[in-house]
């Protein structure tokens, strides 16, 4: 199983950068047969990444989160799998080549320098965790995509009002097409970081000592969930819509990266079992 594992760590990087280069040629270049590859592609790569995260729980019994190049990898896998729900949901592929550079990068990373942790402690074997940890990355995942349309929004919005019509203008979706496509993303995100926030709030503190409600990552977290929350409520109740959203959308991409370099790396023991 261990070569299986091994032969995935080197093709997985190779898949996503075939995947990225045919979403490009599709983009850019508008070739017909990128066209038609780019989404059995993806699905191809999804299923190899998919694969390699089973085995690599099999072989070494426990979920891949024990250390940061096995979430580099997870965090791959979450990106381009909410990518695929939105793209299969929408019915819209040519901003694929702006999501998937991010886990082909992240994926290489994780493939360089992924090595198995040689003592596990017994709550990083738990599937519960690996469930909580799970439904935060996918959150954060969407979060990251939500952020992109955000970005992509904005950009054709400045080149419409400068009356640049170049390759951004002539290939994107339209304004309102990236604005539903960002909401999209957002209420998955929104909804998965509602899960892991109740997953840890009710089970972490019954099997894990000493794990304070006064942790600046747990506060973090809320506070990304509460920008979302207040978004998502003054769209329905005040009629947000357009740049207004989209720069929300941004500000807690922006949040939740501080929450999980600065904060969780240098303020927070949250999460530390060892």
């Amino acid at each position: 199983m261990r070569i299986l594992i091994n032969l995935c760590e080197i093709l997985l990087p190779v898949l996503y950068f075939a995947t990225i280069w045919v979403y490009a040629r599709a983009f850019f270049s508008n070739v017909k047969s990128a066209e038609r590859l780019r989404t059995p592609l993806l699905f191809a790569t999804l299923l190899t990444h998919g694969t390699y995260i089973a085995l690599r729980t099999a072989e070494f019994q426990h979920p891949p989160i024990t250390s940061m190049f096995e979430i580099l990898s997870l965090i791959a896998f979450t990106v381009a799998l909410v990518y695929s729900y939105i793209e299969l949901r929408l019915k819209i592929k040519s901003t694929g080549y702006f999501i998937l550079i991010l886990p082909f990068f992240f994926q290489l990373v994780s493939s360089i320098l992924i090595k198995e942790v040689p003592l596990i402690p017994p709550i990083l074997r738990s599937n519960l965790l690996g469930l909580h940890v799970s439904s935060a990355l996918l959150g954060y995942a969407a979060i990251t995509i939500s952020a992109v349309y955000g970005f992509l929004y904005l950009m054709l919005y400045h080149d419409i009002k400068s009356s640049q019509f170049g390759v951004i203008y002539q290939r994107l979706p339209n304004l309102e097409t990236l604005e539903r496509m960002s909401f999209t993303a957002t209420v998955f995100g929104f909804i998965l970081l509602t899960v892991a926030i109740v997953v840890g709030l009710i089970w972490l503190p019954q099997i894990a000592g000493g794990v304070s409600y006064a942790d600046p990552k747990l506060f973090g977290t809320i506070a990304i969930w509460l920008i979302y929350a207040i978004g998502l409520t003054a769209k329905r109740l005040k009629g947000w819509q357009g740049r207004r959203m989209m720069v929300l959308s941004m500000f807690g991409f922006a949040t939740a990266m501080f929450s999980m370099t600065i904060i969780n790396v240098f303020l927070s023991s949250f999460h530390k079992f060892y």
